[in-house]
Protein backbone atom coordinates (compact mmCIF):
# COMPACT_ATOMS: atom_id res chain seq x y z
CA UNK A 1 0.00 0.00 0.00
CA UNK A 2 1.33 3.35 -0.96
CA UNK A 3 2.45 5.54 2.27
CA UNK A 4 0.36 8.86 2.29
CA UNK A 5 1.63 12.51 2.01
CA UNK A 6 2.53 13.96 4.95
CA UNK A 7 0.36 16.43 6.62
CA UNK A 8 3.14 18.24 7.84
CA UNK A 9 7.21 17.75 6.84
CA UNK A 10 9.90 19.88 8.03
CA UNK A 11 13.02 20.39 6.09
CA UNK A 12 16.68 21.20 7.28
CA UNK A 13 15.69 23.07 10.69
CA UNK A 14 18.08 25.07 12.36
CA UNK A 15 18.01 27.06 14.93
CA UNK A 16 20.63 28.85 16.47
CA UNK A 17 20.96 30.59 20.03
CA UNK A 18 24.31 32.48 21.51
CA UNK A 19 26.68 29.85 21.61
CA UNK A 20 24.40 26.77 21.13
CA UNK A 21 23.44 25.22 17.86
CA UNK A 22 19.70 23.82 19.03
CA UNK A 23 18.80 22.32 15.83
CA UNK A 24 21.14 21.36 13.27
CA UNK A 25 19.23 20.39 9.71
CA UNK A 26 16.76 18.11 11.52
CA UNK A 27 14.07 16.59 8.97
CA UNK A 28 10.99 15.23 10.27
CA UNK A 29 7.81 14.23 8.58
CA UNK A 30 4.02 13.45 9.89
CA UNK A 31 1.97 11.06 8.16
CA UNK A 32 -2.38 11.84 8.43
CA UNK A 33 -3.56 9.26 10.67
CA UNK A 34 -0.29 8.19 12.55
CA UNK A 35 1.39 8.38 15.97
CA UNK A 36 4.61 9.37 15.67
CA UNK A 37 6.66 9.66 18.43
CA UNK A 38 9.53 11.92 19.17
CA UNK A 39 12.75 10.77 21.29
CA UNK A 40 15.70 11.73 22.80
CA UNK A 41 17.61 12.83 26.29
CA UNK A 42 17.73 15.95 27.86
CA UNK A 43 19.34 18.51 24.97
CA UNK A 44 18.40 16.57 22.46
CA UNK A 45 16.55 19.05 20.91
CA UNK A 46 12.64 17.60 21.14
CA UNK A 47 11.57 20.59 22.67
CA UNK A 48 12.86 23.08 20.41
CA UNK A 49 11.36 21.03 17.61
CA UNK A 50 7.78 21.66 18.43
CA UNK A 51 8.30 25.29 19.86
CA UNK A 52 9.66 26.25 16.41
CA UNK A 53 6.75 24.30 14.88
CA UNK A 54 4.43 26.29 16.85
CA UNK A 55 5.87 29.48 15.86
CA UNK A 56 7.16 30.08 19.77
CA UNK A 57 10.94 30.18 17.86
CA UNK A 58 11.17 31.07 14.51
CA UNK A 59 13.58 28.92 12.28
CA UNK A 60 16.70 30.28 11.62
CA UNK A 61 17.42 27.57 8.58
CA UNK A 62 15.24 25.06 6.76
CA UNK A 63 10.90 25.07 5.80
CA UNK A 64 8.23 24.06 7.31
CA UNK A 65 5.00 22.53 5.10
CA UNK A 66 1.52 21.68 6.01
CA UNK A 67 -0.40 19.75 3.75
CA UNK A 68 2.47 20.64 1.17
CA UNK A 69 2.25 24.34 1.02
CA UNK A 70 5.00 26.57 2.77
CA UNK A 71 3.72 27.81 6.58
CA UNK A 72 5.37 30.45 8.65
CA UNK A 73 3.88 30.71 12.12
CA UNK A 74 4.17 33.94 13.56
CA UNK A 75 3.31 32.35 17.51
CA UNK A 76 0.92 29.25 18.90
CA UNK A 77 -2.01 30.98 17.96
CA UNK A 78 -1.23 31.02 14.06
CA UNK A 79 -0.26 27.35 14.54
CA UNK A 80 -3.23 26.53 15.84
CA UNK A 81 -5.80 28.51 13.50
CA UNK A 82 -3.67 26.42 11.02
CA UNK A 83 -4.69 23.35 12.31
CA UNK A 84 -1.54 22.46 15.13
CA UNK A 85 -2.55 22.06 18.19
CA UNK A 86 -0.34 21.58 21.22
CA UNK A 87 -1.24 19.79 24.93
CA UNK A 88 1.90 20.44 26.73
CA UNK A 89 3.16 18.45 30.14
CA UNK A 90 2.42 21.70 32.53
CA UNK A 91 -1.67 21.90 31.12
CA UNK A 92 -2.86 25.44 30.52
CA UNK A 93 -6.69 24.70 32.32
CA UNK A 94 -8.10 26.64 34.82
CA UNK A 95 -9.26 24.28 37.42
CA UNK A 96 -11.69 26.38 39.24
CA UNK A 97 -14.15 26.32 36.03
CA UNK A 98 -16.07 23.47 34.96
CA UNK A 99 -15.07 21.11 32.09
CA UNK A 100 -17.42 22.60 29.89
CA UNK A 101 -15.93 26.12 30.52
CA UNK A 102 -12.52 24.75 29.75
CA UNK A 103 -13.37 22.81 26.71
CA UNK A 104 -15.10 26.22 25.48
CA UNK A 105 -13.49 28.72 26.71
CA UNK A 106 -12.72 32.07 24.45
CA UNK A 107 -14.79 30.35 22.35
CA UNK A 108 -18.35 30.51 23.95
CA UNK A 109 -21.44 30.07 21.65
CA UNK A 110 -23.71 33.42 22.23
CA UNK A 111 -26.71 34.50 21.17
CA UNK A 112 -27.29 38.21 21.29
CA UNK A 113 -23.80 38.94 22.65
CA UNK A 114 -25.10 36.50 25.61
CA UNK A 115 -22.96 33.09 26.36
CA UNK A 116 -25.47 29.84 25.41
CA UNK A 117 -25.01 27.65 28.80
CA UNK A 118 -27.13 24.94 27.79
CA UNK A 119 -25.18 24.48 24.57
CA UNK A 120 -21.86 24.99 25.71
CA UNK A 121 -22.84 21.75 28.40
CA UNK A 122 -24.31 19.68 25.38
CA UNK A 123 -21.33 20.71 22.70
CA UNK A 124 -18.83 19.54 25.57
CA UNK A 125 -20.66 16.56 26.65
CA UNK A 126 -21.18 15.17 22.76
CA UNK A 127 -17.08 15.95 22.39
CA UNK A 128 -16.33 14.08 24.75
CA UNK A 129 -18.44 11.38 24.25
CA UNK A 130 -16.52 11.03 20.90
CA UNK A 131 -13.48 10.03 22.76
CA UNK A 132 -15.60 8.26 25.17
CA UNK A 133 -15.05 9.74 28.12
CA UNK A 134 -18.04 9.65 30.43
CA UNK A 135 -18.32 13.05 32.70
CA UNK A 136 -20.22 15.60 34.51
CA UNK A 137 -19.09 18.61 32.13
CA UNK A 138 -20.64 20.46 34.47
CA UNK A 139 -18.65 19.49 37.28
CA UNK A 140 -15.75 21.72 38.31
CA UNK A 141 -12.51 20.66 36.85
CA UNK A 142 -10.52 19.97 39.91
CA UNK A 143 -12.95 17.52 41.42
CA UNK A 144 -11.52 15.30 38.56
CA UNK A 145 -8.15 13.24 38.16
CA UNK A 146 -5.15 14.42 36.33
CA UNK A 147 -6.28 12.00 33.60
CA UNK A 148 -9.34 13.44 33.21
CA UNK A 149 -7.64 16.80 32.82
CA UNK A 150 -5.73 15.28 30.21
CA UNK A 151 -8.75 14.40 28.07
CA UNK A 152 -10.33 18.10 28.78
CA UNK A 153 -7.03 19.26 27.78
CA UNK A 154 -6.85 16.70 24.28
CA UNK A 155 -11.04 17.61 23.58
CA UNK A 156 -10.27 21.42 23.35
CA UNK A 157 -7.45 21.12 21.26
CA UNK A 158 -8.78 19.25 18.73
CA UNK A 159 -12.21 20.64 18.86
CA UNK A 160 -10.55 23.57 17.17
CA UNK A 161 -10.04 21.51 13.57
CA UNK A 162 -6.92 19.80 14.35
CA UNK A 163 -5.31 18.17 11.70
CA UNK A 164 -1.78 18.13 13.81
CA UNK A 165 -1.97 16.93 17.87
CA UNK A 166 1.40 17.36 19.57
CA UNK A 167 1.14 16.00 23.15
CA UNK A 168 4.05 16.99 24.70
CA UNK A 169 4.90 14.23 27.65
CA UNK A 170 1.04 13.71 28.20
CA UNK A 171 2.04 10.94 30.45
CA UNK A 172 4.37 11.75 33.37
CA UNK A 173 1.60 12.03 36.01
CA UNK A 174 -0.76 9.32 35.15
CA UNK A 175 -0.86 6.04 36.89
CA UNK A 176 -0.79 2.71 34.29
CA UNK A 177 -4.92 2.92 34.26
CA UNK A 178 -4.66 6.29 33.29
CA UNK A 179 -2.14 5.82 30.20
CA UNK A 180 -4.60 3.19 28.86
CA UNK A 181 -7.21 5.54 28.84
CA UNK A 182 -4.95 8.06 27.22
CA UNK A 183 -4.17 5.61 24.49
CA UNK A 184 -7.41 4.81 23.81
CA UNK A 185 -8.27 8.27 22.85
CA UNK A 186 -5.32 8.66 20.81
CA UNK A 187 -6.08 6.15 19.40
CA UNK A 188 -9.75 7.02 18.63
CA UNK A 189 -7.87 10.30 17.55
CA UNK A 190 -5.66 8.53 14.78
CA UNK A 191 -8.91 6.48 13.45
CA UNK A 192 -10.26 9.65 12.35
CA UNK A 193 -7.38 10.77 10.45
CA UNK A 194 -5.38 13.26 13.11
CA UNK A 195 -1.77 13.06 13.05
CA UNK A 196 0.05 12.69 16.60
CA UNK A 197 3.13 13.93 17.60
CA UNK A 198 3.73 11.91 20.96
CA UNK A 199 6.84 13.18 22.81
CA UNK A 200 7.70 10.48 25.66
CA UNK A 201 10.45 9.22 27.78
CA UNK A 202 8.68 5.94 28.61
CA UNK A 203 10.16 3.06 25.97
CA UNK A 204 6.95 0.67 26.52
CA UNK A 205 4.35 3.44 26.11
CA UNK A 206 6.36 4.42 23.01
CA UNK A 207 6.35 0.74 21.44
CA UNK A 208 2.70 0.42 22.56
CA UNK A 209 0.99 3.47 20.86
CA UNK A 210 3.60 4.55 18.13
CA UNK A 211 3.43 3.32 14.75
CA UNK A 212 6.71 5.07 13.96
CA UNK A 213 9.53 6.95 16.14
CA UNK A 214 12.55 9.72 14.96
CA UNK A 215 14.98 10.33 17.52
CA UNK A 216 17.08 13.53 17.86
CA UNK A 217 20.55 13.47 20.37
CA UNK A 218 22.54 16.96 20.61
CA UNK A 219 20.14 18.62 18.15
CA UNK A 220 20.53 16.62 14.69
CA UNK A 221 18.31 13.70 13.23
CA UNK A 222 19.42 10.23 14.07
CA UNK A 223 16.77 8.80 12.05
CA UNK A 224 13.35 7.79 11.25
CA UNK A 225 12.39 4.73 11.72
CA UNK A 226 9.33 1.93 11.96
CA UNK A 227 8.60 0.91 15.44
CA UNK A 228 7.75 -2.42 14.88
CA UNK A 229 11.05 -3.15 13.29
CA UNK A 230 13.51 -0.74 16.14
CA UNK A 231 14.50 -3.47 18.81
CA UNK A 232 14.16 -1.71 22.27
CA UNK A 233 18.03 -2.38 23.04
CA UNK A 234 19.00 0.17 19.20
CA UNK A 235 16.60 2.48 20.15
CA UNK A 236 18.32 3.09 23.22
CA UNK A 237 21.42 2.74 21.91
CA UNK A 238 20.18 5.75 19.33
CA UNK A 239 19.76 7.82 22.25
CA UNK A 240 22.74 7.68 23.88
CA UNK A 241 25.23 7.79 21.16
CA UNK A 242 26.48 4.65 21.15
CA UNK A 243 26.68 1.63 18.77
CA UNK A 244 26.78 -1.90 20.53
CA UNK A 245 29.55 -2.59 18.72
CA UNK A 246 31.47 0.15 19.89
CA UNK A 247 30.95 0.02 23.93
CA UNK A 248 34.24 -1.43 25.39
CA UNK A 249 34.42 -2.31 29.14
CA UNK A 250 36.01 -0.10 31.65
CA UNK A 251 39.42 -0.39 32.66
CA UNK A 252 40.05 -0.03 36.51
CA UNK A 253 36.52 0.03 37.62
CA UNK A 254 35.89 -0.74 41.35
CA UNK A 255 34.59 -4.07 42.83
CA UNK A 256 31.34 -4.47 45.11
CA UNK A 257 31.99 -3.92 48.80
CA UNK A 258 30.33 -5.86 51.84
CA UNK A 259 30.83 -2.96 54.38
CA UNK A 260 27.94 -2.35 56.86
CA UNK A 261 24.56 -1.10 55.49
CA UNK A 262 24.43 2.44 55.79
CA UNK A 263 20.92 2.91 54.63
CA UNK A 264 18.29 0.25 54.14
CA UNK A 265 15.15 1.19 51.77
CA UNK A 266 12.41 -1.71 52.08
CA UNK A 267 9.33 -0.98 49.47
CA UNK A 268 9.71 2.70 49.54
CA UNK A 269 7.78 4.41 46.80
CA UNK A 270 5.81 7.21 46.25
CA UNK A 271 2.11 7.02 44.11
CA UNK A 272 2.35 8.45 40.57
CA UNK A 273 5.92 9.09 41.05
CA UNK A 274 8.16 6.04 41.94
CA UNK A 275 7.35 2.31 41.88
CA UNK A 276 7.93 1.04 46.10
CA UNK A 277 11.06 -0.18 45.52
CA UNK A 278 14.37 -2.19 47.76
CA UNK A 279 17.61 -0.72 48.00
CA UNK A 280 20.62 -0.75 49.99
CA UNK A 281 23.37 1.62 50.69
CA UNK A 282 26.33 0.80 52.42
CA UNK A 283 29.06 2.53 53.89
CA UNK A 284 32.38 3.84 51.52
CA UNK A 285 29.88 2.43 48.56
CA UNK A 286 29.23 4.39 45.87
CA UNK A 287 25.82 3.39 44.28
CA UNK A 288 24.94 4.48 40.49
CA UNK A 289 21.60 4.51 39.29
CA UNK A 290 21.02 4.07 35.50
CA UNK A 291 17.64 4.54 33.58
CA UNK A 292 16.86 7.32 30.22
CA UNK A 293 15.67 10.59 31.64
CA UNK A 294 11.93 9.85 33.31
CA UNK A 295 13.14 6.72 34.56
CA UNK A 296 12.41 7.54 37.93
CA UNK A 297 16.53 7.64 39.19
CA UNK A 298 15.43 11.53 40.20
CA UNK A 299 12.00 10.49 41.84
CA UNK A 300 14.32 7.69 43.93
CA UNK A 301 16.65 10.01 44.97
CA UNK A 302 14.17 12.28 45.84
CA UNK A 303 12.47 10.08 48.61
CA UNK A 304 15.82 8.82 50.13
CA UNK A 305 16.65 12.38 51.05
CA UNK A 306 13.62 13.69 51.83
CA UNK A 307 12.70 16.41 49.51
CA UNK A 308 9.59 14.13 48.62
CA UNK A 309 7.53 12.40 51.26
CA UNK A 310 7.10 8.60 50.38
CA UNK A 311 3.77 7.17 50.54
CA UNK A 312 5.04 3.34 50.92
CA UNK A 313 8.10 1.65 52.77
CA UNK A 314 10.22 2.08 55.56
CA UNK A 315 13.99 3.33 55.79
CA UNK A 316 16.52 2.53 58.32
CA UNK A 317 20.00 4.47 58.60
CA UNK A 318 22.47 2.65 60.50
CA UNK A 319 20.50 0.06 61.62
CA UNK A 320 17.66 2.32 63.28
CA UNK A 321 14.00 3.22 61.82
CA UNK A 322 14.07 7.07 60.23
CA UNK A 323 11.44 8.88 59.27
CA UNK A 324 12.59 11.12 55.75
CA UNK A 325 9.75 13.28 55.83
CA UNK A 326 11.28 16.46 55.49
CA UNK A 327 15.08 17.49 54.07
CA UNK A 328 15.87 18.75 57.39
CA UNK A 329 14.95 15.63 58.94
CA UNK A 330 17.20 13.81 56.10
CA UNK A 331 19.95 15.68 56.88
CA UNK A 332 19.45 15.00 60.62
CA UNK A 333 20.45 11.42 59.67
CA UNK A 334 23.78 12.36 57.42
CA UNK A 335 22.11 12.68 54.51
CA UNK A 336 23.03 15.22 51.93
CA UNK A 337 20.99 16.03 48.18
CA UNK A 338 22.52 17.55 45.71
CA UNK A 339 20.03 18.41 43.35
CA UNK A 340 20.14 17.78 39.19
CA UNK A 341 18.79 21.44 38.88
CA UNK A 342 21.44 23.26 41.21
CA UNK A 343 20.47 27.08 39.54
CA UNK A 344 16.93 26.07 40.25
CA UNK A 345 17.21 24.40 43.47
CA UNK A 346 20.23 24.78 45.00
CA UNK A 347 22.48 28.02 44.24
CA UNK A 348 21.35 31.73 45.34
CA UNK A 349 22.72 33.46 42.32
CA UNK A 350 22.70 36.50 43.92
CA UNK A 351 25.06 35.53 46.72
CA UNK A 352 28.77 35.03 47.35
CA UNK A 353 30.77 31.79 46.72
CA UNK A 354 31.00 31.85 50.67
CA UNK A 355 27.29 33.00 51.40
CA UNK A 356 26.60 30.01 49.32
CA UNK A 357 28.93 27.71 50.29
CA UNK A 358 28.22 27.95 54.26
CA UNK A 359 24.28 27.96 53.72
CA UNK A 360 23.57 24.09 54.82
CA UNK A 361 26.00 24.63 57.93
CA UNK A 362 23.87 28.01 58.84
CA UNK A 363 20.42 26.17 58.23
CA UNK A 364 21.38 22.87 60.41
CA UNK A 365 23.05 25.79 63.08
CA UNK A 366 19.55 27.62 62.92
CA UNK A 367 19.34 31.22 62.55
CA UNK A 368 19.25 32.60 65.88
CA UNK A 369 23.39 31.15 65.88
CA UNK A 370 24.92 33.03 63.39
CA UNK A 371 27.93 31.94 61.65
CA UNK A 372 30.70 34.59 62.08
CA UNK A 373 32.32 35.78 59.19
CA UNK A 374 35.66 34.46 60.59
CA UNK A 375 34.27 31.34 60.77
CA UNK A 376 32.47 31.63 57.25
CA UNK A 377 36.04 32.92 55.44
CA UNK A 378 37.86 29.92 57.45
CA UNK A 379 35.69 27.15 55.87
CA UNK A 380 35.18 28.88 52.50
CA UNK A 381 39.33 29.14 52.08
CA UNK A 382 39.40 25.75 52.70
CA UNK A 383 36.63 24.04 50.47
CA UNK A 384 37.57 26.68 47.81
CA UNK A 385 40.98 25.30 47.75
CA UNK A 386 40.15 21.59 48.68
CA UNK A 387 38.04 21.85 45.49
CA UNK A 388 39.80 24.00 43.29
CA UNK A 389 36.88 26.12 42.78
CA UNK A 390 37.90 28.78 40.38
CA UNK A 391 38.27 31.54 40.35
CA UNK A 392 39.39 31.46 44.37
CA UNK A 393 37.30 34.45 45.37
CA UNK A 394 34.89 33.73 48.33
CA UNK A 395 33.24 36.90 47.82
CA UNK A 396 32.30 36.58 43.92
CA UNK A 397 28.66 36.44 43.34
CA UNK A 398 28.30 32.85 42.26
CA UNK A 399 26.24 33.37 39.28
CA UNK A 400 29.64 34.26 37.47
CA UNK A 401 30.85 31.42 37.65
CA UNK A 402 31.17 28.32 35.24
CA UNK A 403 28.69 25.55 35.94
CA UNK A 404 31.30 23.28 36.89
CA UNK A 405 32.60 25.99 39.37
CA UNK A 406 29.02 26.36 40.69
CA UNK A 407 28.94 22.18 41.12
CA UNK A 408 31.67 22.44 42.98
CA UNK A 409 30.34 24.82 45.58
CA UNK A 410 27.08 23.23 45.89
CA UNK A 411 29.47 19.81 46.59
CA UNK A 412 31.25 21.88 49.59
CA UNK A 413 28.34 23.28 50.67
CA UNK A 414 27.37 20.03 51.94
CA UNK A 415 30.61 18.56 52.75
CA UNK A 416 30.98 21.18 55.03
CA UNK A 417 28.42 18.80 56.90
CA UNK A 418 30.17 15.42 56.70
CA UNK A 419 27.47 13.98 55.69
CA UNK A 420 27.30 10.00 55.83
CA UNK A 421 25.08 9.67 52.79
CA UNK A 422 25.74 12.12 49.45
CA UNK A 423 23.34 12.12 46.86
CA UNK A 424 24.43 13.22 43.95
CA UNK A 425 22.10 13.82 40.68
CA UNK A 426 23.71 14.64 37.77
CA UNK A 427 26.98 15.97 39.30
CA UNK A 428 28.56 16.36 36.11
CA UNK A 429 25.84 17.54 33.44
CA UNK A 430 26.49 20.35 31.83
CA UNK A 431 30.45 20.86 32.54
CA UNK A 432 33.31 20.84 31.34
CA UNK A 433 35.68 17.85 30.46
CA UNK A 434 38.31 19.18 33.16
CA UNK A 435 35.81 20.04 35.89
CA UNK A 436 33.85 16.97 35.13
CA UNK A 437 37.59 14.76 35.98
CA UNK A 438 37.92 16.48 38.98
CA UNK A 439 34.30 15.45 40.32
CA UNK A 440 34.59 12.48 39.39
CA UNK A 441 37.71 11.58 40.94
CA UNK A 442 36.43 13.75 44.36
CA UNK A 443 33.54 11.27 44.17
CA UNK A 444 36.16 8.43 44.71
CA UNK A 445 38.03 10.10 47.12
CA UNK A 446 34.65 10.25 49.24
CA UNK A 447 33.76 6.60 48.64
CA UNK A 448 37.55 5.76 49.96
CA UNK A 449 36.94 7.68 53.18
CA UNK A 450 34.07 5.87 53.50
CA UNK A 451 31.57 8.09 52.92
CA UNK A 452 28.54 6.37 50.89
CA UNK A 453 27.27 7.97 47.82
CA UNK A 454 24.40 7.69 45.17
CA UNK A 455 25.19 8.83 41.81
CA UNK A 456 23.00 9.51 39.09
CA UNK A 457 24.51 10.09 35.61
CA UNK A 458 22.79 9.82 32.05
CA UNK A 459 26.10 8.77 31.20
CA UNK A 460 26.69 5.21 31.55
CA UNK A 461 30.22 5.29 31.29
CA UNK A 462 30.32 7.30 34.49
CA UNK A 463 28.20 5.27 36.28
CA UNK A 464 30.22 1.92 35.42
CA UNK A 465 33.59 3.81 36.14
CA UNK A 466 32.80 5.29 39.69
CA UNK A 467 30.17 2.70 41.23
CA UNK A 468 30.49 -0.68 42.90
CA UNK A 469 26.80 -1.59 42.37
CA UNK A 470 24.62 -0.24 39.73
CA UNK A 471 20.71 0.04 40.15
CA UNK A 472 18.41 0.20 36.90
CA UNK A 473 15.76 2.38 36.72
CA UNK A 474 13.08 1.66 33.77
CA UNK A 475 9.67 3.88 33.07
CA UNK A 476 9.30 4.42 37.24
CA UNK A 477 10.65 1.14 38.78
CA UNK A 478 13.85 -0.41 40.03
CA UNK A 479 13.89 -3.27 37.82
CA UNK A 480 17.64 -4.55 38.65
CA UNK A 481 20.37 -4.46 40.66
CA UNK A 482 23.81 -5.27 39.28
CA UNK A 483 27.31 -5.82 41.05
CA UNK A 484 29.94 -3.74 38.80
CA UNK A 485 31.91 -6.53 38.12
CA UNK A 486 33.65 -7.89 34.58
CA UNK A 487 30.47 -9.00 33.43
CA UNK A 488 28.54 -5.47 33.79
CA UNK A 489 29.41 -3.40 30.55
CA UNK A 490 27.82 -0.45 29.00
CA UNK A 491 25.87 -2.59 26.39
CA UNK A 492 24.99 -4.79 29.28
CA UNK A 493 23.50 -2.28 31.22
CA UNK A 494 21.78 -1.01 27.75
CA UNK A 495 20.42 -4.69 27.63
CA UNK A 496 18.91 -4.20 30.80
CA UNK A 497 17.22 -0.66 30.14
CA UNK A 498 16.05 -1.59 26.92
CA UNK A 499 14.59 -4.86 28.16
CA UNK A 500 13.47 -4.06 31.66
CA UNK A 501 15.03 -7.16 33.04
CA UNK A 502 17.79 -8.32 35.19
CA UNK A 503 19.24 -10.09 38.01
Amino acid sequence: MAEPAPILRMRGIGKYFPGVTALDGVDFRLLPGEIHALMGENGAGKSTLIKVLTGVYGIDAGEIELAGRPVAFSGPLAAQQAGISTVYQELNLCANLSVAENIFIGREPRRLGRIQWGRVRRDAAALLARLEIDVDVAEPLSSYSPAIRQMVAIARAVDIEARVLVLDEPTSSLDAGEVAQLFRVMRRLKEQGIAILFVTHFLEQVYEASDRVTVLRNGRLVGEYRTAELPRVDLVAKMIGHELAELERLEGRPLARTSAPLVEATDLGRTGSVEPFTLTIREGEVVGLAGLLGSGRTEVARLLAGADHATSGSVRVGGAPAALRTPRAAVRRGIAFCPEDRRGQGLIPDLTVRENLVLALQAARGWTRPLSRRRQEELAGRYIAALNIRPADPDQQIKYLSGGNQQKVMLARWLILEPRLLILDEPTRGIDVGAKAEIQRLVAELSDGGMAVLFISAELEEVLRLSHRVGVLRDRRLVAQLDNDEALTTGALMETIASGAGA
